[in-house]
């Protein structure tokens, strides 16, 4: 859930171009806070799909290994202190990938900085995997792109609370990624 100073009413924009260099400043400073911690910092989510409409918030991956207590206890005091707040919520610490439960951490940004959520998850692992995979099916695919866009454009229009619009996304989503999986088994695809 947003934190008081993060909530808004749902809005979905076209796509911009400024999200790019927007993460790639993210990235640098993720990198520079986490430093041996961060395997990989990946732009994902919609906003790192070229072309498709998404929420004006930026999704980034920081790929750890392990994501052991140690590890997450290390990156939320580095993370914490610069400010970034740990998200609460239980969904914000284990997500269930192909019926297997996965450890993540959430972090929001600090009060008043650029809306974003930082998600550690462990190099490797399914969830990791699964946020790349949505990304790169989504570039790849410009008809399930711009019908993907279109639903949520529509979705946000009809629904613009959070919370409900989540619920409502969540089983297309399943959907949407039932047929990025057949597109990885067809191509070859292996998360980068």
């Amino acid at each position: 859930m947003p934190f008081d100073d993060e909530i808004a009413p749902v809005a979905v924009v076209a796509h911009r171009p400024c999200w790019a260099r927007e993460f790639a400043g993210h990235a640098a400073r993720l990198r520079e806070l986490l430093g041996a911690l961060a395997v990989a910092v990946d732009h994902v989510g919609s906003t790192s799909v070229p072309g498709l409409a998404a929420k004006d918030c930026l999704d980034i991956q920081v790929r750890t290994a392990p994501l052991d207590e140690e590890c997450a206890g290390r990156a939320t005091a580095r993370l914490t202190a610069a400010g970034f707040r740990l998200r609460p919520e239980p969904w914000n610490r284990t997500e269930v990938v192909s019926g297997r439960p996965c450890r993540k951490l959430v972090f929001a940004p600090p009060v008043g900085a650029r809306r974003c959520n930082i998600h550690l998850r462990e190099h490797g692992g399914p969830n990791a995997r699964f946020a790349l995979l949505f990304r790169d099916h989504l570039r790849a695919d410009a008809e399930v792109r711009r019908a993907w866009g279109t639903f949520k454009q529509r979705l946000a229009a009809e629904v613009p609370d959070l919370a409900a619009y989540g619920r409502i996304k969540q089983p297309a989503t399943e959907a949407l990624m039932r047929g990025a999986e057949r597109w990885a088994a067809a191509t070859g695809w292996q998360p980068s």
